[in-house]
């Protein structure tokens, strides 16, 4: 149970949960067709597109784990709506379901089949966080805005000024592996900050050891992120994120 919980905002907690998964579907939704739409209009480019999808779904998401009810089965009505959203993406990819839009923001080169690799594993990540960690642990949340605004940031500074690339790995810069270990550090603690204060971590996180902690993790990641792997590392990053999470938080 959390002390600080958002908690309430209806006197049966059942209405609590369907109120709640209504507005996060329609936040994830709303952010999703905005990129969408911006990509389509060419206001913004393609790539630029999935790397803000990328960024802004997961904090958005896990804010709106705030609204749900303390009741055991809440993380399950939350995971319903990256579930519904990436049996979506599963089906564009098939070719199933038609959305030039979708395959506009979502992908490199507007083959509907990319959607299969980066984006169906990203929407899986947050299936598996959100019903294993919850809002409890630090570590689901964790792994989430490594992989959102460490990654994210990563590509979006690495492509427009990633000058100098890394021996190991000519498709990475050490800009871009700069902006990961940064924007990995910022978002998680920024989301751990927030929790923590509002008492749903038991027991609460100790914020000078923290903070340190989370620097080291970033630094891990940031290396994996940095490893010559393609189309995988929305899976290899979050996982190295769980585990030293496990392990050390």
């Amino acid at each position: 149970m959390s002390t600080g919980s958002v908690a309430n905002l209806f006197p049966n907690p059942l209405w609590q949960d369907i109120a709640a998964t209504g507005i996060t579907f329609a936040i994830a939704l709303s952010w999703l067709q905005l990129m969408n739409a911006l990509a389509a209009r060419q206001a913004i480019a393609q790539t630029l597109s999935r790397k803000l999808i990328h960024i802004g779904t997961g904090p958005l998401f896990v804010l709106c784990w705030l609204l749900f009810s303390d009741r055991a089965v809440a993380p399950y009505f939350a995971a319903l709506v990256p579930l519904t959203i990436t049996l979506q993406f599963l089906t564009i990819g098939l070719g199933w379901w038609s959305d030039p839009a979708a395959v506009k923001a979502m992908t490199r080169t507007g083959d509907p089949r990319e959607i299969l690799k980066g984006p169906l594993y990203y929407g899986l990540v947050f299936v598996v966080c959100t019903v294993t960690f919850w809002r409890s642990s630090p570590v689901g949340m964790l792994a989430l805005m490594m992989m959102c605004g460490g990654d994210g940031l990563a590509d979006i500074v690495g492509r427009r000024w990633g000058k100098y690339k890394l021996p190991f790995n000519v498709d990475k810069s050490w800009i871009g592996s700069t902006a990961m270990f940064l924007g990995s550090g910022c978002f998680g603690l920024s989301l751990l900050a927030l929790f923590n204060g509002l008492g749903y971590f038991y027991p609460p996180l100790v914020w000078r050891d923290t903070i340190g902690t989370v620097v080291v993790i970033a630094a891990v990641v940031t290396l994996v992120e940095a490893l010559p792997v393609k189309d995988i590392d929305n899976l290899t990053l979050t996982a190295t994120a769980i585990g030293c999470g496990l392990l050390w938080l």
